[in-house]
């Protein structure tokens, strides 16, 4: 694998290829230096600067657009362009000064507080003088009006300072203070790993009851990252002695266990966004059990070259193996790649059979996600697709296992929505036990600065970046309430996964923001759930808007305090947008119990994907029901497979019931304890609990490096 990922990275190295910069100065350094025509020259010089950007030479692509300006030749259109390009250069050069080599927790946390505040601010003053000039020529610039106003928060003048014709006020849906703000602690704990946009999942490696955490880059010169929780408050990095650090790239990963041995493996997607440079293999990572991967791609059948970042792995045809359905991206006018679905064997191998299964789908899909939207005990699959379709496969898997699926997008409702999407999941919102649909928007033709002060000042932005609710409407159709339930707001979401930030039963979730463009500094997201009824914005209470661009998220509890916290890969499409992780932990938001449940199949498969939980319980002595289905959350974001279920002001349960995914059948534990972890066998009649150590993870801990990292 490692040989074809060198081959990959070569391949890639391609003046065509829009995000290889490096490539792109050669060749504009090449025009420059031979071409006798000034205009194609000027043109090079533009491109070359540009490319100097996303490397994060900030100060070289300023020495070059300043030159520009003199060369304009009293062209307005093409002055303001450079104007732009410079303007964000500097607040660039600003943000790599202050936030990344002076970074703190408060960094780019919108809107900026006076911790976060510049200590270098000349280069955020030159781009406020920029934008100025530009919003007095047209003050109808949306973009520079929302850059504009970021740039005075990073120098502490905002909102005195800003001109009252351009100010764009802060809006907060948590008026109320619903939420108390989490705080950023990566760089405790040495998670703050700098990279580029990537994977992230926090599950339990080795068994031991503690979340670890492994990230990616889609770069493929970033390593792998692996860290062992080691259950008092350190992490250790393992990276190099796992193996993992030797194998590179991977916008999207997931966990899974695709040999039932009880230990949980990775599979790692490649190639997304790339086009025909994005022919680079998946892997297929087999965890050991002693702390070390074996990249089995090749030999579990695995191996193929389509650009992808999405996949959901299931029991599709319920013989108690998992089997993944691989989203791939065919491009309008260009090579097809059907999406994939490869059958467990049962052996440590996999059949694809995709064309047979009527799922061959050939899209720009960008997410998958699975789950039995119709309660037959059949694994159904969702697909979000950039060419704007929204496609529901229903599982029709026979008795005799013969897998056969159904695009039955129209009948259910969803075919009228064109939008083009990104990130999506089943989920039930409204706890009424059938699963829900959420799938988020990635409709824009420009920066999403313009599109964020256009929603700032109550202008129209129709579709654009919106977040899309499908509710279940329990006889094979779904209904839009997206504006029903509040979810009106632009997001732009990449990464994304939900949770329940306040232990009440009703599921939350967060959006990792952006696109390639520097000029979209638009902040993350996190929506809080209201009874399952409506969604509230409360991103600037809970201090989790972070400016940089977001990919994968998971929840996760990391301190065993009882709270999920939020841990995001942060970072974006080039070098020089990459950017330090966050872990926001969570303080606390209410005295709401929960509950952690870890289900162990063993008819099902092993890690108990597809497995259906319900739990019931009386709160204010009425009788409620919370409902999870055992998966790893968003299409890009993968929570520990261990479910978090709060439980609101409930003192106890009175029941929990499981339903197996291979049988059907359904397991009751009647009064079980609650602030607790359970661990349920299929099968076995008896739950067990255990306890976690709890830690305090606000404390300035120094990370511990094993024998193989110590250089």
């Amino acid at each position: 694998m490692i040989d074809l990922l060198s081959k990959a990275e070569k391949n890639y190295e391609n003046r065509e290829n829009v995000f290889s910069p490096f490539t792109v100065v050669k060749y504009c350094d090449s025009i420059i230096e031979s071409s006798a025509d000034e205009e194609i020259k000027t043109k090079a010089l533009d491109q070359k600067a540009n490319a100097l950007l996303q490397l994060g030479e900030e100060q070289k692509a300023i020495d070059i657009f300043t030159d520009l300006l003199g060369r304009t030749n009293g062209d307005l259109d093409q002055r303001q362009s450079i104007l732009k390009d410079l303007a964000i250069s500097y607040l660039r050069l600003g943000e790599r000064m202050n936030c990344i080599h002076m970074h703190n927790a408060e960094s780019c946390i919108f809107p900026i507080s006076t911790a976060a505040v510049h200590q270098y601010k000349t280069p955020s003053e030159k781009a406020i003088e920029i934008y100025k000039a530009l919003l007095f020529d047209n003050p109808s610039d949306l973009e520079s009006k929302w850059l504009l106003n970021i740039a005075y928060m990073t120098i502490g003048g905002y909102p005195s300072q800003v001109p009252r014709q351009f100010l764009l006020k802060v809006k907060n849906d948590d008026i109320t203070n619903l939420v108390k703000p989490f705080v950023d602690v990566a760089a405790n704990l040495g998670l703050n790993y700098k990279a580029q946009a990537g994977g992230a999942i926090v599950d339990d490696f080795n068994n031991d009851g503690y979340p670890d955490l492994v990230l990616s880059s889609w770069s493929l010169t970033e390593p792998m990252k692996y860290y062992r929780n080691n259950g008092n408050g350190t992490f250790t990095d393992l990276s190099d002695s796992s193996g993992l650090r030797y194998l590179t790239g991977g916008l999207n990963m997931m966990q899974t266990d695709y040999n039932n041995d009880g230990l949980k493996d990775i599979f790692v997607l490649r190639g997304g966004w790339k086009g025909k440079f994005g022919k680079t293999p998946n892997s297929l990572l087999r965890n050991n059990g002693d702390g070390t991967f074996t990249d089995v791609t090749k030999e579990a059948g695995l191996l193929s070259f389509h650009p992808t970042q999405t996949a959901t792995w299931a029991d599709f045809n319920n013989d108690g193996w998992l089997d993944v359905f691989i989203g791939n991206e065919t491009t309008p006018g260009e090579e097809l790649h059907p999406c994939e679905l490869y059958i467990n064997n049962k052996n440590g191998t996999f059949t694809e059979m995709a064309g047979k299964a009527g799922c061959a789908i050939t899209e720009f899909v960008k997410g998958v996600t699975s789950g039995d939207y119709n309660n037959d005990g059949l694994t159904d699959i969702f697909i979000s697709t950039l060419n704007g379709r929204k496609i529901l496969l229903k599982n029709e898997c026979g008795k005799g296992g013969n897998i056969k699926f159904e695009d039955v997008s129209k009948q259910a409702g969803l075919s009228n929505n064109r939008a083009r999407t990104f990130p999506t999941w089943f989920w039930d919102y409204d706890n009424d036990g059938w699963l829900d649909i959420l799938v988020c928007g990635y409709e824009f033709t420009g920066s999403l600065a313009a599109y964020a002060a256009a929603e700032a000042t109550g202008a129209a932005v129709n579709n654009a970046g919106k977040v899309f609710l499908f509710r279940n409407k329990h006889d094979g159709t779904f209904e839009d309430v997206s504006a029903k339930v509040g979810l009106n707001k632009i997001a732009f979401a990449m990464g994304s996964n939900f949770g329940d930030i306040d232990n009440d039963g009703y599921l939350d979730f967060y959006l990792g923001t952006g696109n390639p463009s520097f000029k979209s500094a638009v902040p993350n997201k996190l929506f809080k759930n209201m009874d399952g009824k409506s969604f509230l914005d409360i991103t600037t209470s809970a201090r989790v808007g972070n400016l940089q661009k977001g990919h994968e998220v998971s929840f996760a509890d990391f301190d065993n305090d009882g709270n999920e916290d939020i841990y995001i890969k942060m970072g974006g499409a080039y070098p020089g947008d990459a950017y330090e992780n966050s872990l926001y932990l969570n303080p606390g938001q209410s005295d709401n119990k929960w509950i952690n449940v870890l289900l162990e199949g063993t008819v099902s498969n092993r890690v108990a994907i597809g497995a259906k939980i319900k739990v019931t319980f009386k709160e204010n002595d009425i009788e409620r029901s919370v409902y999870r289905d055992v998966n790893s959350g968003g299409s890009f974001g993968s929570n520990p497979l261990c479910q978090h279920i709060g439980i609101g002001k409930a003192t106890s349960i009175e029941k929990i019931e499981v339903t197996w995914p291979v049988t059907g059948k359904v397991q009751v534990f009647v009064n079980p304890p609650i602030l607790t972890n359970i661990k349920i066998k299929e099968g076995d009649d008896k739950l067990r609990t255990y306890q976690l150590n709890s830690f305090n993870l606000t404390k300035n801990y120094s990370m511990k490096m094993d024998n193989h990292n110590t250089h």
